[in-house]
């Protein structure tokens, strides 16, 4: 089905009236396309297409703080490490081939920043897909979009539900829980959670000073 212009607006009304999201069925992937060019102004506004099943989404503010923060604990590594990345945000990660494309809450080329950094648009296609996605999960995805990552190649993807953080790395076709990041060897899923959990008594400067600090005595010790 193809969704004409004034229902894709309805459907931008509606969505910025619900809690969590809507999924349609049975739609192509020129209206999803379509839609993200005619949505793609509303800034707050997630899509999620996995063969004929849209999601769409606004993210909450605890999810956004989750987001921001997980970003920049993200900087703050790649800093300290004097690592170039390219930052890209929720960048459309879409194959249509595959007939599959989502928006991470973050994400970074690393390992494939020199392939991209100065690249204006990025095609799955030809080009690798990032490096790095953060995925917030407060509000549960009617769509398997840990699938849709391991479909475009993600090599890693941390996901934090507001309680727990996963860190995957992908194997084959499938993803693997790990305790340590694999792009940042001695960063461990539970010294990040304890981060995570400092932000209810700790302020978001001080917290990432701490955060900037623990990195710093972690690079200091392996050299």
């Amino acid at each position: 089905n193809n969704l004409k212009p004034r229902q894709v607006a309805m459907t931008a009304t509606l969505i910025q009236n619900q809690t969590s999201g809507i999924l349609l069925k049975n739609i192509s992937w020129k209206t999803y396309e379509s839609l993200l060019n005619e949505l793609g102004e509303h800034g707050g506004i997630r899509l999620t297409y996995d063969r004929g099943n849209l999601e769409i989404m606004t993210p909450s503010a605890p999810h956004e703080k989750s987001g921001e923060l997980l970003g920049n604990f993200v900087e703050v590594l790649t800093d300290e490490l004097n690592v170039d990345i390219c930052s890209l945000g929720s960048l459309t990660c879409k194959r249509k081939d595959l007939e599959r494309g989502l928006e991470p809450d973050k994400c970074y080329y690393i390992q494939n920043e020199d392939v991209v950094w100065n690249k204006e648009q990025i095609d799955l296609n030809e080009d690798p897909p990032p490096d790095l996605a953060i995925e917030i999960d407060i509000t549960s995805s009617s769509i398997d979009r840990l699938e849709l990552y391991a479909s475009l190649g993600v090599p890693e993807v941390w996901r934090y539900d507001g309680n727990r953080l996963i860190i995957y790395r992908l194997e084959g076709n499938e993803y693997a829980e790990c305790e340590v990041s694999p792009t940042f060897p001695f960063l461990l899923k539970s010294e990040m959670l304890r981060f995570l959990e400092l932000r209810k008594t700790t302020k978001e400067k001080a917290l990432l000073r701490l955060f900037r600090e623990w990195v710093r005595s972690q690079i200091q010790s392996r050299e």
